[in-house]
């Protein structure tokens, strides 16, 4: 396997304990372990992170933007599930 055969990952890294990780690019690498190092070297030169997850690019499944209207017009429906929907009481104050 040659470098142009070389799969592309999907880098996320999670900056501290407890916070979501985070898209940072993309790389070519010939397997995860090598992603993982990668990744290490070029995203996280000065301890940026805490973990580092890598997803092969072409295991991803992502919703189209164009039929954004259709995917989310059921929840569009169900006004109890819009804050808007509570009244808040005074003594909770300003959330």
């Amino acid at each position: 396997m040659n470098k142009k055969e070389w799969p592309l990952w999907e880098i996320f890294i999670r900056s501290k304990n407890g916070l979501n990780h985070k898209h940072v690019g993309s790389l070519h690498a010939a397997d995860a372990e090598m992603a993982i190092e990668n990744a290490r070297d070029v995203y996280c030169r000065r301890n940026e992170g805490v973990s580092i997850w890598v997803v092969l690019s072409s295991q991803i499944v992502a919703s189209d933007p164009d039929e954004a209207d259709a995917l989310y017009e059921p929840a569009k429906n169900k006004i109890y599930r819009h804050p808007t929907f509570y009244e808040i009481p005074k003594e909770v104050g300003h959330m």
